[in-house]
């Protein structure tokens, strides 16, 4: 953008936001041109909208001006999706965070994206409802950064995703057209559904105002069991037999031997020296049964490699047991500044060749590799560990990377199942879904955006 240009816009966006919803010192603009991928470009310009007709007034004004609008929520994605690459606005959403509607007759709570994802479940649990998606973050990041992602957690397994709990959206388009989407009611087939196509678009095609989800009845009771194994294999075989039965588990999370001896010393659980994998197997349900339940799906989790299968009795048990699995992450980014974190899925069936191949991708590339995640729907986070200061590693890294996603196609999978694509996996996408699939989804954003402002150089292939 020019000087001249950017001068116009400055005046045009002074004119329609007072000083308190406007940042336009490059100091002060330089923290919003940050997500938690580490990666920054600065903004040219911050604005806080408070409103639905602010968003309408402010994409128009940067359509106007042919300006980049980039939408952020609380900036805790990790693949760069909300890095404003190309400078423009950077629309922050977090003053937006309202309740509009609480129906729990109708089981649907609608909210402003802002909201946080811990403030909405606090909502929802005074009728005694919950949202299923629940990632690592929820206790800052937004709704509306949530549906961008099409962000989950560990209760996809039994719950689904934002896409399968979103029921309708309002939404404002690149050239400032609004309009609502989807439906207040859990059936209705009326037109194409855009509410699934923009939850996961990562800004690129509209942006979200209001959005109405579809809320869950909390289960009476659940219980939390720890499964050690000797090895990946075992833990990982277990993982398919405990899915390929009818009682399914709202979560069931996996964490390798080198992830286990990393955190061995953030945890307040007992992990033994052997162990080779750990399983973390919630199981809900009513209080007449859960013991039912339980029962199944411990006999399915049972295999010779089994060292050990404990129920935790007490809250504090339960705590200590999700404190090890969320402090895997932090302990990575201390070891780690720059581990490149993937979130691969495959076939739960595929798990335990692909936990067997990625060994032999650490070996061949003399790279470590730690893996976790939720194993129930086969999504694992593979983190290559890497020192950036180590001459060659960071080249070694790349080719370790295409080797790496070369083998989840291979085994039928996908190359992100809930941290997205923002700029990370951009340029590795069309591995997946082809030339033309890519073409298509340019003219189908052309059609949302046609001067293409959106969260430019995101999610597609330039």
């Amino acid at each position: 953008m020019t000087s001249s240009t950017l001068g116009e816009l400055i005046k045009a966006l002074s004119a329609r936001f007072s000083d308190k919803n406007l940042l336009t010192d490059p100091a002060e603009c330089w923290s919003y041109g940050y997500d938690n991928s580490r990666r920054h470009a600065a903004p040219d310009a911050v604005v806080f909208p408070s409103s639905h007709e602010e968003v309408v007034a402010l994409v128009r004004l940067c359509n106007a001006h042919k300006t980049p609008l980039i939408a952020r929520g609380r900036g805790t994605g990790t693949t760069g999706a909300t890095v404003p690459v190309s400078g423009g606005v950077v629309l922050s959403m977090e003053r937006m965070n309202r309740l509009i509607e609480f129906s729990p007759e109708n089981r649907y709570i609608t909210t402003e994206p802002g909201m946080t994802n811990q403030a909405l479940q606090e909502i929802a649990a005074k009728e005694n409802f919950f949202w299923p998606p629940d990632p690592t973050s929820s206790a800052y990041c937004s709704i509306g950064g949530n549906l961008a992602y099409n962000s989950a957690g560990p209760r996809a397994v039994k719950y689904g995703t934002p896409r399968e709990n979103c029921l309708g959206l309002r939404i404002v388009t690149g050239d400032g057209r609004e309009m609502r989407v989807g439906t207040f009611t859990s059936k209705g087939v009326v037109g194409y559904d855009l509410t699934r196509l923009i939850i996961g678009s990562e800004g690129t095609l509209a942006i979200i105002t209001e959005a109405t989800l579809k809320l869950t009845p909390r289960p009476e009771t659940k219980q939390t069991l720890q499964a050690i194994y000797s090895s990946v294999t075992s833990a990982t075989k277990a993982v398919a037999q405990i899915m390929a039965q009818p009682e399914t588990p709202c979560a069931l999370e996996f964490i390798d031997k080198n992830a286990i001896d990393m955190v061995r010393q953030y945890s307040m659980v007992d992990l033994p020296k052997q162990a080779g994998a750990l399983l973390m197997i919630e199981v809900d349900g009513n209080n007449n049964s859960i013991h039912h339940s339980v029962e199944a799906i411990k006999a399915a989790a049972k295999n010779d490699g089994l060292l050990s299968l404990e129920t935790a009795q007490t809250k504090e048990e339960i705590e200590a047991l999700w404190k090890t699995r969320k402090a895997l992450s932090p302990s990575l980014r201390k070891i780690a500044p720059r581990k490149i974190n993937e979130d691969v899925v495959v076939p739960v069936a595929r798990l335990p060749e692909l936990i067997s191949r990625l060994d032999a991708l650490s070996q061949k590339f003399n790279l470590p590799i730690v893996n976790f995640g939720h194993a129930g729907n086969g999504n694992i986070h593979v983190n290559l560990l890497i020192d950036p200061d180590n001459p060659g590693e960071s080249e070694k890294a790349s080719h370790c990377l295409i080797a790496l996603f070369d083998l989840v196609l291979e085994l039928n999978g996908t190359l992100s199942g809930e941290h997205g694509v923002g700029l990370e996996k951009r340029d590795y996408i069309e591995k997946e879904l082809g030339r033309e699939a890519i073409e298509l989804m340019h003219s189908i954003k052309q059609q949302f955006d046609p001067l293409g402002i959106l969260n430019p150089g995101k999610m597609l292939p330039l």
